[in-house]
């Protein structure tokens, strides 16, 4: 969910309708219902971002270009499939999976209808899985308390990750990296060694938070140490929150990393 630091506080009140009210005005800002423009990153040619209404979730559609196959990233809340429909429909797009960095609803609520409606499996890590279907065990209590009645179920095909699995879709070489830290089941993805899909473990100048369930502060900084710091300066990173970055920005300018490099 939220990035948790001295640089991006997000301050939750009790109901649910303030939890996104409190959003705005603070680093990740409520966007409006808009697509942000085509990206063009060499051979991965289309990169879609749609940030979804609540907290601000970036949904990626990627693929090698129009009229190809595609990928889709971390649908979120509320139900945004009509949304993403729009941006595939658009590029003429063939959704073929779905990938998801960790099993927080913000980034896993439209993950049914779409997966479902196209018929293609999604891709969440093995600690992770569960929390599709209940998500009660992986948030904390003031969100917990507004789900219910709320019922919630898997895709009809997901398939677990574990550590360095690689997936061959859409053309593309994409290695999982498991990511422990803001939940014990997060996921990373390199692609093409041109992109990182971060998820919520890395922010532009800032990191996940830790304090949820299956959270955990060290493994965290261990994820930094052994999993991001390692990687090559010039992936381009694609956030869970918030606007691009680089590898290479974050080693020089991101306090989690810098403190760790001293």
């Amino acid at each position: 969910m939220f990035p948790f630091s001295a640089l991006a506080v997000i301050y939750v009140d009790a109901a649910f309708v303030d939890m996104c009210e409190c959003l705005r005005g603070q680093r990740y800002p409520v966007h409006p219902l808009v697509v942000n423009p085509r990206k063009k990153l060499g051979p991965i040619v289309l990169v879609r971002s749609f940030p979804a209404p609540m907290y601000a979730t970036n949904c990626w559609v990627i693929a090698q270009g129009e009229g190809q196959e595609c990928i889709i990233v971390d649908p979120g809340m509320p139900d945004i499939s009509r949304d993403i429909e729009m941006i595939i429909e658009e590029h003429h797009l063939k959704p073929v999976a779905a990938l998801l960095t960790h099993g927080h609803l913000d980034h896993t609520f439209s993950i049914k209808p779409l997966a479902d409606g196209y018929d293609i499996p999604a891709y969440i890590h093995s600690e992770d899985r569960r929390f599709i279907a209940d998500p009660v065990g992986l948030h904390g209590e003031q969100f917990v308390s507004q789900l219910a009645g709320m019922e919630f179920a898997e895709p009809l095909s997901v398939k677990e990750l574990k550590n360095d699995a690689v997936l061959d879709l859409v053309g593309m070489k994409i290695v999982a990296i498991h990511a422990p830290g803001h939940t014990r089941g997060s996921l990373m993805f390199t692609i093409n060694d041109e992109l990182l899909v971060s998820g919520d473990v890395l922010f532009a100048g800032a990191i996940g938070r830790t304090d949820l369930p299956t959270g955990s502060a060290q493994e965290m900084t261990q994820t930094l140490k052994r999993k991001v710091l390692t990687l090559n300066d010039d992936l381009r990173v694609l956030t869970g929150h918030g606007p691009e970055t680089t590898i290479k920005f974050e080693r020089k300018n991101n306090p989690y990393l810098k403190e760790l490099t001293l």
